[in-house]
């Protein structure tokens, strides 16, 4: 995670972000440490990138990196406002001894567009990651990639339509995704928990699952009742100031897994 001491909304670069809209750092900071609080209250181990200035948008970590079984593929930003943070984020994990750290070769916004869902990966195209980056995933980190088209512009990343819950289940929003891409995934999750978009613009898929709780926004309250029923612990936080530069719990996180390796495939 990445403590947003320089959150500011000064650009705009997808459509939650409205420059003129005065912000609260301050605030933003607090709703930050909650959620940190709350990783750490249940168990978890937050390791914490240092903030630079200049780049307000790092606070989303999710979008640094996506690293399975100690493998690193790191972003390449399609926007140059955060184009520099690539760099700050290689070097932590280089730091940091991983043994293969890999830089994107293609515009890839990381976690913003991946999602790791037990040996395979689906990976979003359609706003912000290029689809030649989906080959690249598969072969940097030995996982099976699955394609999907965004095609809301307010569901501008992967991470705002959809949640991994578990190694076998996901939650979407079907109206972020194109038709073929909701055929796929119903044919992958017959199960999946369907979001509705009063809930999806909140950004309740914005959320991290450890498997047993899923930590989401508070105001996803029809979401929440959702995964009660499945048997999960929604954990509601708040982070309102954080969404006005269009993101949430989710984008917060850079999840650290070490699952075991399976081949690499694309699929279409």
């Amino acid at each position: 995670m990445c403590r947003p001491t320089y959150f500011d909304v000064s650009y705009a670069i997808n459509p939650w972000m409205s420059p003129g809209k005065p912000t609260d750092p301050a605030l933003a900071i607090r709703q930050w440490e909650q959620l940190r609080s709350l990783y750490q209250w249940y168990g978890h181990t937050v390791d914490l990138i240092e903030p630079a200035p200049g780049l307000p948008d790092m606070v989303f970590s999710a979008n640094g990196a996506t690293v399975v079984d100690d493998r690193v593929l790191v972003a390449r930003f399609r926007h140059e406002q955060r184009g520099q943070e690539a760099d700050h984020y290689r070097r932590w994990f280089t730091d940091h001894g991983y043994p293969e750290v890999h830089s994107a070769e293609y515009f890839n916004e990381a976690e913003g567009d991946c999602a790791v869902v037990g040996d395979t990966v689906l990976a979003a195209t359609g706003f912000r990651t290029d689809f030649r980056a989906h080959a690249e995933l598969a072969r940097v980190l030995g996982r099976q990639v699955h394609s999907l088209s965004l095609i809301d512009p307010r569901f501008y990343h992967l991470d705002t339509a959809l949640t991994a819950l578990s190694d076998t289940e996901v939650m979407y929003y079907p109206g972020a995704f194109s038709e073929d891409s909701v055929a796929k995934l119903r044919t992958l999750y017959p199960d999946a928990i369907l979001a509705d978009e009063q809930d999806a613009l909140v950004f309740g898929l914005n959320a991290v699952s450890d498997g047993l709780r899923v930590f989401l926004p508070k105001a996803a309250e029809a979401l929440a009742k959702q995964l009660r029923d499945r048997g999960f612990e929604p954990v509601g936080v708040e982070l309102s100031e954080l969404l006005k530069a269009g993101g949430s719990v989710k984008c917060c996180t850079l999840e650290i897994r070490h699952p075991d390796r399976t081949p690499a495939l694309v699929t279409g």
